[in-house]
């Protein structure tokens, strides 16, 4: 039997410390604390030489449950649709209207943080309810 291994979920983005803040509010992450002997990140940054300094971001479950999410900066600017996405799961169990409901109430509480809303995908005899988004960076994730 294989050994279950931890994931982590890397972005490639622009700004890495501005879009992992978005997610921190999305999914309850927190920022984890900087490296020993650093009184801040920004601390930490400055060690670093100038072209490495923003490069890269993380948070995490403050739980520990859900996967570590790191974020780096990339020269070239996204140009297609992601192939692996997040689905954030609000309607878990829910159905129909109820779903919507849940679903709309999300994309309401998400909107003022810097997600764009692209489009509902109703219930069909295969799948339930879905709503596509954007995080600040237009990478595409699912309200589930």
């Amino acid at each position: 039997m294989a050994e279950v291994r931890q994931v982590q979920v890397t972005f490639d983005c622009a700004d890495p410390e501005r879009v992992a803040r978005f997610w921190c509010a999305v999914l309850g992450y927190v920022v984890p604390p900087p490296p020993e002997g650093f009184s801040s990140w920004g601390a930490f940054e400055q060690t670093l030489p100038a072209e490495r300094r923003g490069s890269a971001f993380a948070c995490v479950d403050p739980e520990g449950v859900g996967p570590r999410l790191f974020f780096q900066r990339v020269p070239e600017a996204k140009v297609v649709k992601n192939r692996v996405h997040l689905d954030v799961r609000v309607g878990t169990g829910l159905t129909g209207q109820e779903r919507v409901a849940a679903l709309e109430a999300e994309a309401a509480r998400l909107v003022p943080l810097g997600a764009t809303r692209v489009r509902l995908l109703l219930a069909d005899e295969e799948n339930e309810s879905c709503l596509v988004m954007q995080d600040v960076e237009g990478n595409e994730f699912c309200l589930d």
